[in-house]
């Protein structure tokens, strides 16, 4: 009975999941078509070299949108994913580019506003919550955060360098195509959905969980048969309650935190749990 409980919790979990990324997809879709792509002010990523290549096609004899650029740009870029990041997270994250993608064929491009700052301003944060939701339930919205995960494992330096190379090739490429001013109205709507992804998630690539539990034993248990990750194990006492307890402290890359999440939820949901940006690591942590 308890087994089949497990499974039943497991397949909600599952449609959770892929329900919230169909949503992140869905506010993308709206931030690319309603907001952005009207006003000629791009996103971050894959999603804005998509628009800049679709941009300058348009006029052209084969003309190519956005959200077709952005699937054809994903899938190499998925197949390197399967090999070298994961499974589980590399399927979740190419099925919120295909959905992005057919959002983007069905959703009609609208001018909302004539007003660019108001384009750029609502159409970051539309994007970023967007992202941000995908992020929560374990995938991503593909592109340069999977490349960024291969080239920061290989090199073993921090994500942020590769977001801010290519999102700065984006704006210097806008610049120079459609003027300086689309370039800076740009750097705004990438300003406006960092500081929202960073208030629904983080775009920190190393976390620092510290995990207050009676579970200890438990809860280790379940999280290495979830992630390969060292446990420091600290003996713990209740300041109100006087009662012993154990406190776990384990660093994680931003991807297991959903993991992290579901592990907790189902093994101590009383467990109290303090998430930490992590800055820099010093001694042996995974990268693979």
């Amino acid at each position: 009975m308890t087994e089949r409980f497990r499974l039943n919790d497991l397949g909600i979990t599952e449609i959770k999941k892929i329900f919230f990324i169909i949503v992140g997809a869905l506010l993308n879709a709206v931030s690319l078509n309603m907001f952005l792509i009207p006003a000629k002010v791009y996103a971050s990523g894959f999603t804005g070299v998509s628009q800049l290549i679709s941009s300058l096609l348009v006029n052209t004899a084969f003309p190519i949108s956005t959200g077709i650029l952005y699937l054809l740009f994903n899938i190499p870029v998925t197949i390197l994913g399967w090999l070298k990041v994961g499974k589980s997270f590399t399927v979740y994250s190419f099925l919120s580019v295909i959905m992005i993608t057919a959002f983007l064929e069905i959703i009609p491009i609208t001018v909302v506003s004539s007003d660019i700052l108001l384009n750029a301003v609502f159409g970051g944060v539309i994007a970023a919550l967007g992202v941000g939701i995908t992020l929560k339930y374990g995938a991503s919205t593909g592109g340069l955060d999977i490349i960024a995960m291969i080239l920061s494992r290989m090199k073993n330096k921090p994500i942020g360098g590769y977001f801010f190379i290519l999102n700065g090739l984006i704006i210097l490429a806008a610049g120079f195509l459609f003027g300086w001013e689309k370039a800076l109205y740009t750097l705004v709507a990438l300003y406006v959905s960092s500081r929202v992804i960073d208030a629904v998630h983080t775009r920190h690539e190393k976390l620092t969980a510290m995990i207050v539990t009676k579970k200890g034993d438990e809860i280790q248990q379940a999280i290495h048969g979830k992630m390969v990750r060292g446990i420091t194990i600290v003996p713990a006492k209740g300041a109100f309650s006087k009662q012993d307890k154990e406190m776990l402290i384990i660093v994680i890359t931003r991807y297991e935190l959903y993991d992290l999440e579901q592990v907790l939820k189902e093994v101590d949901p009383n467990a109290f749990t303090n998430i930490v940006h992590t800055t820099g690591i010093y001694g042996f942590f995974r990268n693979d």
